[in-house]
């Protein structure tokens, strides 16, 4: 049995968490599933660095200080981790988040000092475990804790995705097919261009991701409450943040001025934003591929996708482009979770955000979605995507797009004509300028060479 100011409450025997756990147990049975792992691991990180620094001060007893950072080193090695369950979806602004942690810690570090869990005279949640701290300054902290990890992983995946492209492009440098303007035929392209094209979008994001680390690393540790650091030293605040460096490796700097990081969760609105521009990315090229791929009879076809897998339980022999409607579908998540993060962020009054579970969720989740989507779509979709090149020929073969290399030769309104007449006939502009005299087969063959129609200036000139 443990208590609190509302009253007794029983606590599993064989539970680490206490009587806070226990209560937002019961609140909050919303979503099935607890906090991110990532967020209570970076959590567990802070605790481990208000430890030792509060040992080092004595503002905690030096036997209590090493157990706590004991207890952190095991959770951190991967113990307990079935004890870290609060809702990922709860009132409170994170508090009971801080407290499963806060009670999980004290009650292994008490069985370290020898005692039985439970007996918080040797080892407190919130006196010891909780020292110089708040929810409100651990919780910002740790979400940008395991936001700046997973934002390195997402970078290097989208760097991955951009050398595959790249790779592509290359491979395809040599084909000439039709590009499309609002699903129409268009000017003629190299093939390598279109991925070439892709290859630049996703350069630019992983270019964002790359830099939105920056925006992370301020942190409000030792602002407590509402920033203004009331119930931390001074000498306390500027080593805690020195030895969480130390400890994540991670360029994280102390805010001067921690009321703004703890009232205002902008910056998880600015990263969420560069998420969702390359979901957006993720998703253009990922239906581009899915359209360029389709039928294969029935469709363009002038990729085809990898088969990974039986498309239909009903039509034998259909496959399905399954990863890259994949990457559309976590895309699409991706957005979802940016209009959650806004509405949240949004949402927050005064001194506090209240509404900062569902940012942490929202924004760890798509982190970790987008870098595992990005990873499959590029090593299951992109790296085997091969190219017909005897589709893309026919067609262009079928198509009157060639006319327009013609106009500075022969003038739009004799372009039109021409257009119309091998669109009708289903011969090609090349036969029908030749038929009526128009140029001759040299002229003709320099004015619509794929090097002269797929770069910039006059062909033929």
């Amino acid at each position: 049995m443990e208590a609190d100011l509302l009253g007794e409450k029983a606590v599993p025997q064989n539970a680490y968490y206490g009587i806070h756990t226990a209560r937002a147990l019961d609140n909050f049975p919303v979503s099935g599933r607890p906090s991110s792992p990532r967020l209570f691991r970076a959590i567990v990180l802070v605790k481990k660095a208000a430890a030792v620094t509060c040992g080092k001060l004595s503002l905690i007893p030096g036997p209590v200080s090493r157990s706590i950072v004991l207890a952190c080193d095991e959770i951190l090695d991967g113990a307990l981790q079935d004890q870290f369950v609060v809702d990922a979806l709860q009132g409170g602004a994170g508090t009971s988040t801080n407290m499963n942690v806060n009670e999980v810690i004290a009650n292994r570090a008490i069985e370290l000092m020898g005692g039985q869990k439970g007996d918080y005279s040797l080892v407190h949640p919130l006196n010891h475990v909780n020292c110089c701290q708040s929810t409100n300054d651990v919780y910002p902290t740790a979400l940008r804790i395991a936001a700046i990890s997973l934002l390195r992983q997402l970078s290097e995946a989208y760097a991955s995705l951009q050398e595959a492209l790249q790779a592509k492009e290359q491979e395809f440098a040599d084909c000439l097919k039709l590009g499309r303007t609002q699903l129409m035929d268009a000017l003629p392209m190299m093939a390598g261009q279109e991925f070439g094209a892709y290859a630049k979008a996703v350069a630019r994001d992983r270019w964002r991701l790359y830099k939105a680390e920056e925006r992370l690393r301020e942190i409000n540790l030792g602002g407590t409450a509402i920033g203004s650091g009331l119930g931390a030293p001074r000498a306390y605040i500027y080593q805690v943040t020195e030895v969480l460096q130390d400890l994540t490796g991670l360029g994280l700097c102390r805010s001067e001025y921690p009321i703004d990081p703890t009232q205002n969760m902008d910056v998880f609105v600015e990263v969420s934003g560069l998420l969702k521009a390359a979901a957006v990315t993720l998703l253009k090229i990922a239906n581009d591929l899915r359209l360029l791929a389709s039928g294969p009879a029935g469709g363009l076809g002038e990729y085809r996708l990898p088969p990974v897998q039986a498309g239909s339980s009903i039509m034998p022999g259909k496959v399905n482009p399954v990863m890259a409607e994949m990457a559309g579908v976590t895309a699409m998540r991706v957005i979802a979770n940016d209009a959650a993060i806004s509405w949240a962020a949004a949402g927050g009054q005064l001194e506090l955000n209240a509404f900062s579970p569902l940012i942490a969720e929202s924004l760890l989740e798509s982190l970790e979605i987008l870098t595992r989507a990005v990873q499959l779509f590029e090593q299951r979709c992109v790296r085997g995507i091969a190219l017909d090149r005897e589709r893309c020929e026919a067609h262009l073969r079928q198509s009157t797009v060639m006319a327009t290399a013609l106009v500075h030769h022969l003038g739009y309104e004799l372009a039109s004509v021409i257009a119309k007449a091998a669109q009708e006939s289903g011969r090609s502009v090349e036969d029908i300028v030749l038929e009526r005299g128009l140029l001759t087969a040299e002229q003709v063959g320099e004015i619509l060479s794929p090097l002269q129609v797929t770069k910039p200036g006059i062909p033929g000139k």
